[in-house]
């Protein structure tokens, strides 16, 4: 008897899971993600601190950063930190705007769930852009 059953026949409330789903759903992808992200996030704020506190430990410290940050895998964690802010931040403003009680119908959390996406991958290109060319 599974786990499911027994809590069926005892009559106790069920509570769904990932495993209960059978099909491959947006808005679950998207929540999973957001939550991933915010733990990017941290993980990046300290990638931060290292860069600050190492310009005020001086030169050598500095140019070690400034050598690890420059790297192919500096950028790339720099770059994944920048798209994690930029959904953290665009998936904020679309629950705001949950909050206040609309575009809460499923056909408008797809969309909106699509634009988010869009909006994050949009606002890194341009950010990086404007970053790189200065």
């Amino acid at each position: 008897m599974t786990f499911l059953e027994a809590k069926t026949q005892r009559g106790g409330p069920l509570s769904p899971h990932l495993q209960v789903y059978n099909m491959f759903a947006l808005t679950s992808f998207l929540s999973i993600v957001h939550r991933i992200f915010g733990g990017a996030l941290f993980v990046g704020t300290l990638l931060f601190v290292y860069w600050i506190g190492s310009a005020a430990a001086g030169p050598n410290a500095y140019d070690s950063a400034m050598n690890f940050l420059g790297s192919w895998f500096g950028y790339l964690l720099i770059f994944g930190w920048s798209f994690a802010l930029f959904y953290h931040m665009c998936n904020g403003i679309r629950h705001m705007i949950w909050d206040t009680g609309r575009m809460i119908d499923l056909p408008s959390i797809y969309k909106s769930g699509y634009v988010m996406v869009a909006c994050a991958f949009g606002l890194t290109v341009v950010a990086w852009a404007i970053g790189l060319s200065v």
